[in-house]
């Protein structure tokens, strides 16, 4: 299983948030930071947004926050909020699926069961979790050190 760079991206800008605490951040500066195209991490914004994790404040000075609290952002929630699909495989969508064997095989009863163990288990940790107060320490250093010369 590989995470879709939406959903890697939207965990990406949550920890970036998440070490600049009550800090407004501009898309540009996240963009930066981690190499992303601000094209791509706006959709990712909206993802975000849209799902309560950050807050979103237009205009020229704008920027984005965390709009919850970081022991309340379940990274296993953000996964299932920020991927676009979670079918592992065809027969998961029954609208596509064409395999013939979908009533015998037993396969997606299996695979949909490890799924949400795999979510089940990241949501046994926290965007707070991430954020120790030694890895918020380590992480200043690494952005401070990808932030463009002003």
């Amino acid at each position: 299983m590989q995470l879709s760079l939406h959903a890697d991206y939207g965990l990406r800008v949550l920890i970036y948030l998440g070490s600049h605490p009550g800090e407004t951040i501009s898309t540009q500066q996240i963009s930066q930071a981690y190499g992303i195209s601000k094209n791509h991490l706006v959709r990712v914004m909206q993802t975000l947004g849209e799902h309560g994790y950050i807050r979103v404040i237009p205009g020229r000075s704008g920027g984005v926050t965390l709009a919850k609290d970081p022991r309340q952002i379940r990274l296993g929630d953000v996964v299932r909020d920020a991927e676009p699909s979670l079918d592992l495989v065809e027969c998961f969508d029954k609208k596509t699926n064409t395999c013939p064997i979908i009533d015998v095989c037993g396969l997606r009863a299996q695979l949909h069961h490890a799924l949400e163990a795999f979510l089940a288990d990241l949501n046994r940790n926290t965007l707070d979790d991430l954020l120790t107060p030694a890895r918020r320490q380590k992480l200043a250093g690494v952005f401070v050190q990808l932030a463009p010369p002003r």
